[in-house]
């Protein structure tokens, strides 16, 4: 793939998409073995319908348009919102308007095939397209024009991700405040003609050490020789974290955080997933261990087989949290966390927090809504009032639910909170967690989590 055939990979995704979806939907019907494919009006009217709701998926979605730098995350989340929109849409007519309109037989299996399909096939283009450009093919050429740590950090990128597809021609700077005298290529004048020299095809403009008439003329550069121009801004002191930017007509506003669950569509997905993958917990895996464990609890101490507790939630909502009581009942329950080798914590107890199979029954509080399957673990009252004041940002973790399972807790952040340092990387995580959350991340922290229960690496909290 030679440089310049990026505008190409908008039509070959669609191409294909369309090409592998009705290959996908003709080759289901092949393996039914249909009588007379051709002349069944079932089998011809499939093809009207399904390139009509995927044409409305993109449309919407725009699955199609896959920007450098997207990680496979973002893929995956993308991939979720179209496949999960067509399949509404499909389901949805053919389940309503079945009386009016010609049904597609075995669509479910189409679907469930055509999922496969899609993601195994864009999951293979994305690494091809990776290995080409890490070898030099399918790249555009940049410069950096300025100074500062925002065009030190530039180049840091550029260097390390070839696989985004972005070549470093150089780096042009009347002062060389952070960068080596073998980093620059020449001053800030000479850049345009070096652009139109070696037909540069992205000039990245710092603005730390710039005029505002230098990013001015060389903004006015770029337009008039159809080279793409980007700003990198200067926000140190200011911020260090992802921005999201809006535009409310022609003003631009930046958000301090951006925060994928503040989508309606992704709180939907996650809601979706928590109330599958609980119920699966709570039918298939709680009963059995309310059965083995329940009679043990009631021997080891008086008092319930459950312990509820008020707990800080989203919105630093109250809720009471369910898990298998570990301790001998006790007046310090809602006040003093339990600490390793506490003489409250009973026999079957230390074994129920070593495993965390203590927190089963908080599956129940992520059906219902108050929890989800993964978030930043939820803690008792006092402690929020407590560390809100102790550690900075801690208060940011409450704009989600919190979760069974953390991304802070698979990273040992978790359990005794004694110490303030381990406190703020617990919220470092839970926040990283809030900032980038995607299903499959989700996927990946029960993962983490379930094999770290099994290696016994998972202590309670």
């Amino acid at each position: 793939m030679a440089i310049g055939y990026s505008r190409y990979l908008k039509s070959i995704y669609l191409v294909l998409d369309l090409l592998l979806l009705n290959l996908t939907f003709y080759g289901v019907s092949i393996y039914y073995k249909w009588p007379n494919l051709n002349a069944d009006p079932n089998f011809l009217a499939q093809f009207l319908y399904i390139n009509l709701f995927w044409s409305i998926t993109i449309s919407m979605v725009r699955v199609h348009e896959i920007d450098r730098g997207l990680r496979f995350e973002q893929m995956f989340s993308q991939f979720l919102r179209a496949y999960g929109l067509f399949s509404i849409l499909l389901v949805a007519f053919l389940y309503f308007l079945d009386t009016v309109f010609i049904p597609v037989f075995h669509f479910e299996v189409k679907i469930i095939v055509w999922g496969i399909v899609f993601l195994g096939w864009r999951t293979l283009m994305s690494y091809f397209i990776n290995f080409l450009r890490r070898r030099g093919m399918n790249y555009r050429k940049v410069i950096i024009v300025g100074n500062g740590q925002p065009a030190k950090e530039m180049m840091k990128f550029f260097e390390k991700h070839p696989e985004i597809g972005y070549r470093l021609q150089g780096v042009f700077c009347d002062e060389t405040t952070l960068l080596e005298p073998g980093q620059v290529s020449g001053k800030v004048k000479e850049a345009k003609d070096f652009a139109l020299s070696q037909r540069i095809d992205e000039i990245y403009c710092s603005l730390s050490g710039l005029q505002a008439e230098q990013v001015t003329e060389l903004m006015n550069f770029a337009d008039n020789n159809m080279v793409r121009f980007k700003v990198i801004p200067d926000f140190r002191g200011f911020l260090s974290r992802k921005i999201k930017v809006d535009f409310y007509d022609l003003v631009p506003v930046l958000s301090m955080r951006k925060e994928p669950l503040q989508n309606t569509f992704n709180r939907i997905i996650k809601r979706i997933f928590d109330i599958v993958f609980s119920l699966l917990v709570i039918l298939l895996v709680f009963p059995i261990a309310l059965l083995l464990f329940a009679p043990l609890i009631k021997l080891s101490s008086k008092g319930p087989v459950f312990f509820k507790q008020l707990r800080s939630g989203r919105n630093n909502v109250e809720f009471y949290c369910y898990k298998f009581r570990t301790m001998q009942v006790n007046d310090e329950a809602d006040s003093l966390q339990a600490r390793k080798g506490d003489a409250r914590i009973t026999a079957i107890g230390a074994f129920l927090r070593k495993t965390s199979l203590d927190e089963l029954p908080q599956f129940y509080n992520a059906l219902i809504g108050n929890m989800s399957v993964v978030g930043p673990r939820p803690h008792m009252l006092k402690h929020t009032e407590e560390y809100s004041k102790l550690v900075d940002k801690f208060m940011v973790r409450q704009l989600v639910k919190p979760g069974v399972t953390g991304w802070a807790q698979v990273h040992g952040y978790r359990g005794d909170t004694r110490n303030n340092t381990l406190m703020e990387k617990r919220v470092e995580y839970d926040v990283w967690y809030l900032e980038n959350w995607s299903l499959l991340l989700d996927i990946k922290i029960i993962l983490i989590t379930a094999w770290q229960v099994v290696a016994g690496q998972h202590s309670g909290e």
